[in-house]
């Protein structure tokens, strides 16, 4: 995975697209800044950061996937990967299906994906110090680039989707005191159930991530 670090960007999402889409897909490549002016959030908001904080985007070719990743499930697979190494690293981090990362009860950051002709992108945005009362930060220190060096090693390694289910399925219970948004409406997560493709059944209906 190259890795291009940059003092300021608007978004890292629209700054790999236009650097695909100027010099074509060739490898992996990721764009980091800790000063992203102008981010996207799930279901096309912005995501609110300040300088300091962790703005990532990358792309993997679905070749280089699991074969037994649903890519609609993509975003929690690559937030649990992320979760798991920095709880390795003694932080209390969890991942509220199915893209956002908690610490206790608040959030302190997000992960979205899409597919463009063949090539997944996936954003990332970590709080790593206070923006909001509302939102939350990650409670360990960090050395970025050895943090990103180490995520990016462990995805090189294609862990199944089915290693991945297996640990999630047991924290998912922890969002079952949350809600998601769904038809762009507040529905509780208390009687949803965890599909084996990371779907959740709420009120009759089988519901993806779609971020």
């Amino acid at each position: 995975m190259e890795i291009i670090y940059l003092e300021e960007v608007d978004s890292t999402q629209k700054f790999l697209k236009n650097h695909i889409n100027t010099n074509g897909y060739t490898h992996d490549i990721a764009v980091v800044t800790t000063n992203q002016t102008n981010g996207i959030g799930s279901r096309d908001n912005i995501w609110n950061s300040k300088n300091g904080n962790l703005c990532f985007s990358f792309i993997q070719h679905t070749s280089n996937l699991p074969k037994d990743l649903n890519l609609q499930s993509a975003s929690i697979y690559y937030s649990f990967l992320l979760k798991n190494l920095l709880k390795e690293h003694k932080s209390e981090i969890w991942l509220k299906w199915p893209n956002d990362f908690y610490i206790a009860e608040k959030k302190i950051g997000g992960t979205i994906t899409h597919l463009v002709n063949g090539i997944l992108y996936c954003g990332i945005g970590l709080n790593l110090s206070h923006i909001h009362d509302d939102y939350g930060y990650l409670d360990i220190e960090i050395n970025i680039n050895e943090i990103l060096k180490e995520y990016f090693t462990i995805l090189s390694k294609s862990i199944s989707w089915k290693e991945i289910f297996s640990l999630y399925k047991i924290e998912y219970e922890l969002s079952k005191k949350f809600q998601a948004t769904l038809k762009n409406q507040k529905i509780s997560l208390l009687d949803s159930e965890l599909c084996e493709d990371g779907s959740i059944l709420i009120e009759n209906q089988k519901v993806y991530s779609l971020r």
